[in-house]
């Protein structure tokens, strides 16, 4: 038999906690602001900047999958989940192969614009 569920607990099911939201809230807020200090006073400048500010946008995808969209907390078979990493992985397929193509042309037209101006 299966048993009816009332609205109430049909939100607890499928919300967090008030603590897991403010958890969220601020671990938002904190690597926003560290991104925000490491670009102002200059401390990182060029390639090590773009790797933390990514390293970091990348930390905050993973605290708000987890405490604001409740990535992997649904009942098995988790089939959110399943269609989430399948979008990732169709988005980077697509990210990383347009980046290695565009490498490529960029490997070929501009060795040929250097022999050319020789």
């Amino acid at each position: 038999m299966s048993e009816e569920l009332s609205l109430s607990e049909i939100k607890k099911e499928w919300h967090g906690s008030l603590k897991a939201y403010v958890i969220g809230f601020i671990a938002s807020l904190v690597l926003t602001g560290i991104s925000f200090i490491l670009v102002i006073t200059k401390q990182l400048t060029g390639t090590a900047l773009v790797y933390a500010i990514v390293a970091l946008a990348l930390i905050q995808a993973i605290f708000q999958l987890l405490f604001f969209m409740h990535l992997g907390q649904e009942a098995k078979p988790r089939w959110e989940s399943i269609v989430f990493y399948f979008m990732v992985l169709v988005l980077l397929i697509i990210a990383l192969g347009s980046l290695w193509i565009m490498n490529d042309l960029n490997d070929r037209v501009m060795l040929n614009m250097v022999m050319e101006s020789k």
